[in-house]
């Protein structure tokens, strides 16, 4: 079938990119789904930073690919041995996971070995490529290829839910909840009487922050530099919201500090801020080169952890409903982390607001 998608010519375009616009909209083939394989009709897909590191260059992927790894959409059509029926809607999730392999014995602590090779080359777990364009291969990302109307995933890429989760905040379940919600519940696991401070108020660091509010007795502060993100913050709850200067004047120190920048020196200011036996989770994606300074001898003496969380130690199928059941119950509100709805034709611009840091997220909607 004819499908309608963004497709990412090139990788380290110089910004802006409204103006070099690597990322192309156009038509492309998609096969049938194979074997375990589902079509999906795409309802709504974030955009993330982990899109917009492939674009420049600070997550190197091959190109042609089509981008988009946080959706939620419709299945209509399943392959030979699939156990989702056509007709359900769910969230498309960017790591799939064999359930086979030894890192998926670790409980999500470890990405899924095959699932993570697969993302790397840029095909659906088990090596199939279903998206083509003028007789030649299209790359898929990260399993999912959500920037597009429909989509084919392999099953272990998505979890269902009910119809009565809308599909925008089915959507940022997929990515930004999982990925820093999942890194408070699963790696930071605050108690009662404790602080959280969550180092980035993008979407994955707003994530981060509902879900330490859904924790009971549990006290949130949020850090960034910009002014509006910091408000933002306020506005969804939290117990303060400081720039890392204003932190280290209060003498701020957390038991639980979430870092989801993505750059060292935001981890370094992440580990300064973690309190004697506390725990600093970090998430987000530096570039490859980026190194940060740390001193064993404050993590030995003052007896702190240092945990690295990939999808917020997530397994999808276990953490999803978990999730969905606390915006059910009113207590995760992320429908307020969408700050702006776009048109697929505005993804480029879309990239240049991630990459000034303007945007919590922004969700295209499809249909």
């Amino acid at each position: 079938m004819l499908i309608r998608g963004a497709v990412l010519e090139s990788i380290g375009a110089p910004r802006p990119y409204a103006d070099s616009r690597p990322i192309t909209i156009g038509e492309l083939e998609l096969d049938p789904p194979g074997p375990g394989e589902l079509l999906v009709q795409v309802e709504a897909a974030g955009l993330c930073h982990s899109d917009l590191s492939v674009v420049d260059g600070n997550r190197v992927r091959p190109v042609p690919m089509l981008l988009g790894h946080e959706a939620a959409g419709r299945v209509v059509e399943a392959g030979p041995g699939t156990t989702v029926a056509v007709g359900q809607r769910v969230v498309m999730t960017f790591l799939p996971r064999c359930g086979e392999c030894s890192s998926c014995a670790t409980d999500g602590l470890a990405p899924c070995i095959p699932g993570s090779a697969a993302n790397n080359a840029g095909h659906l777990i088990g090596g199939a490529q279903r998206l083509h364009r003028d007789g030649a291969d299209v790359f898929h990302h990260l399993g999912v290829s959500g920037f597009a109307d429909h989509a084919v995933v392999h099953e272990t890429s998505v979890v269902p839910v009910d119809d009565d989760v809308p599909a925008e905040v089915a959507a940022v379940l997929g990515c930004a909840v999982l990925t820093g919600g999942g890194a408070v519940l699963n790696a930071g696991r605050p108690t009662p009487g404790q602080t959280v401070a969550v180092v980035g108020l993008g979407g994955v660091g707003m994530a981060a922050v509902l879900t330490a509010l859904a924790q009971d007795g549990v006290r949130v502060v949020g850090i960034d530099t910009l002014p509006d993100k910091l408000e933002a913050a306020r506005r969804l709850g939290a117990h303060d919201a400081l720039t890392p200067g204003q932190a280290v004047e209060q003498g701020l120190k957390a038991e639980v500090v979430i870092e989801c920048v993505g750059r060292a020196r935001a981890f370094e200011a992440a580990i300064d801020l973690t309190a004697p036996g506390g725990r600093t989770v970090t998430v987000g994606l530096p570039a490859p080169d980026d190194t940060a300074t740390v001193s064993p001898l404050a993590l030995v003496a003052q007896g702190r952890t240092i945990i690295g969380s990939y999808l917020g130690s997530a397994v999808p199928s276990r953490d999803i409903p978990v999730f969905a059941d606390l915006w059910r119950a009113g207590r995760l509100p992320v429908e307020h982390l969408v700050s702006s709805h776009i048109a697929l034709d505005e993804i480029n611009a879309g990239m240049d607001e991630l990459a000034e840091g303007r945007a919590i997220r922004q969700v295209i909607t499809f249909g």
